[in-house]
């Protein structure tokens, strides 16, 4: 039975679990006595687990020949044509809204954007916890197909570090296990820890003295980086407070790198973390941009005579520390003392800082998104080392194979996508102007949306920026434009590539 079940198409499987997971928000609607949203969530899970197993008899016999071409059309279709499914009972439950509304919002939620539609008030608490379980799961689907998919084909971030990726990426992969099989496999070995991390941080939260609506959606958000929240965000959490921002901060060093929950083949452990050059830099841009928010006050100083707070001082360090962890993985909390650290820095609106560290993003093969830490990486090696042959021409760069092919090939496939991501920013953000948005608007949307930080809108810009106040044909924009931050565009040129189409 689990054989069959497992040979079913990707698409027919995640439509399964869809259905079946609006039965939580079902049975919490029932416990709060609100018992419409009850009714649409419980008829809409049994009325679509109907059809997906009718669809599943409808196409079990047939197979495709090419797992690898089957599963990145399915990844492609989880992320275009599931909202239509999930949106559905989302619409019928909150009937104040248009169906284009409740579709965008799903879209946000499974590509782990987060930008939202709706005030927190409008509402019922069992939406709010559909959206951040359709976002966990979306997370927790980005986390196994990168492994078990995309890391085979050398894409996702995976190329940057592929020593022998000289051979075709579409034949290494029929030498690999089954597509299949890996996805079980990588499933099977990483929903422990996802859920079981989101159950840690949620139970913390509860411990720290946040709501229990509000302590789910929190850790959920923060494991899926979506940033999803019950409440408009952690600054309007008044339970955990600072308690609350340390423990989450502690759970988005999972987005930072791959191997603080995935053992690579040459080893684990802190040393291989420490090694990690991803997990290094992450760091490094943690600790530096908030050293610097927080010198620039002490600069300023020289001019006014500004009284000095040691409280103050550290709240405002911490508010920028938290605030640009979460933007930097792409989750896009903002601390409730991010307010102090603009004041303290003098930076009434430091957006610029806040995009770029939403296209840097995080790790490969989390659930972050943006450029990824390891392309940063590899660019910023070879222009080492580009420098260092100026000032010694005949000089010889060693640290090993790995090291030599991530400065040479490694870097140029980063500029590569780099140069991909722009031109995905540039395209985005004049089909918004051709909509009728200013130049500012346009670039905060479009980056909002590209490197999967949707809460980055209200933040960036001198005045909030609402997703809600665009008109359909923008909003439909951004939901492509989410798409195709959340797959990158190496993996949409990958379906064109001939090669896989031949088999």
């Amino acid at each position: 039975m689990l054989a069959r079940l497992i040979n079913l198409p990707l698409l027919v499987i995640l439509m399964g679990i869809g259905a079946g997971a609006m039965y939580i928000p079902a049975i919490y609607a029932y416990v709060g006595d609100d018992l419409h949203v009850a009714r649409v969530f419980l008829y809409g899970g049994t009325l679509f687990l109907i059809l997906t197993t009718l669809i599943g008899i409808a196409t079990s016999p047939g197979k495709s020949s090419n797992l690898v071409r089957s599963h990145l059309l399915a990844l492609l279709g989880t992320f275009t044509i599931l909202p239509i499914m999930l949106a559905i009972p989302f619409y019928e439950a909150l009937r104040t809204t248009s169906f284009l509304n409740a579709y965008i919002e799903m879209v946000s939620s499974l590509t782990t954007t987060g930008a939202t539609l709706f005030e927190p008030d409008r509402l019922p608490d069992a939406l709010h916890l559909w959206r951040a379980l359709v976002g966990w799961m979306g997370g927790f689907l980005v986390w196994v197909m990168a492994i078990a998919v995309l890391a085979p084909l050398n894409l996702g971030g995976f190329e940057v570090t592929a020593v022998n990726s000289n051979n075709s990426h579409f034949t290494q992969i029929t030498n690999t296990a089954n597509t299949s099989e890996r996805l079980t496999q990588y499933s099977a070995q990483l929903f422990p820890i996802y859920a079981g991390l989101t159950m840690i941080l949620w139970i913390a939260l509860l411990i720290a003295g946040d709501q229990p609506l509000v302590a789910v959606t929190h850790a959920m958000s923060t494991l899926s980086t979506s940033g999803i929240s019950a409440v408009g965000g952690k600054n309007n959490v008044t339970g955990s407070g600072i308690t609350g921002e340390v423990l989450i901060f502690g759970f988005m060093v999972f987005a930072i790198s791959r191997l603080t929950f995935f053992k690579d083949r040459q080893g684990g452990g802190l040393r291989q973390l420490r090694d990690d050059p991803e997990f290094r830099l992450g760091l490094f841009l943690v600790i530096l941009l908030p050293v610097v928010l927080f010198l620039r006050h002490w600069l300023a100083a020289f001019d006014t005579d500004t009284e000095t707070d040691l409280m103050a001082a550290g709240r405002a360090f911490w508010g920028a520390m938290f605030t640009v962890m979460s933007f930097l993985t792409t989750t896009g909390f903002e601390s409730v003392d991010w307010a102090d650290a603009r004041n303290w820095s003098g930076l009434q609106t430091p957006g610029l800082i806040m995009l770029g560290l939403a296209i840097i993003g995080g790790g490969v093969a989390t659930t972050a998104g943006g450029v990824k830490l390891m392309r940063i990486y590899a660019l910023y090696k070879h222009g080492s080392r580009e420098i260092e042959r100026l000032l010694h021409p005949d000089s010889v760069a060693g640290s090993g194979v790995k090291a030599r092919y991530i400065r040479r090939s490694g870097a140029q496939i980063s500029w590569i996508f780099f140069m991909l991501f722009s031109m995905s920013i540039a395209m985005v953000m004049l089909a918004l102007s051709l909509t009728g948005q200013p130049f500012e608007h346009a670039m905060i949307f479009t980056v909002s949306a590209l490197s999967t930080t949707g809460p980055l809108a209200a933040i960036a810009a001198d005045t909030p920026l609402f997703y809600t106040d665009l008109d359909a044909v923008a909003k439909l924009i951004l939901a492509a434009a989410m798409v195709l931050g959340r797959l990158e565009t190496l993996a949409i040129i990958a379906l064109l590539n001939p090669s896989l189409w031949r088999s």
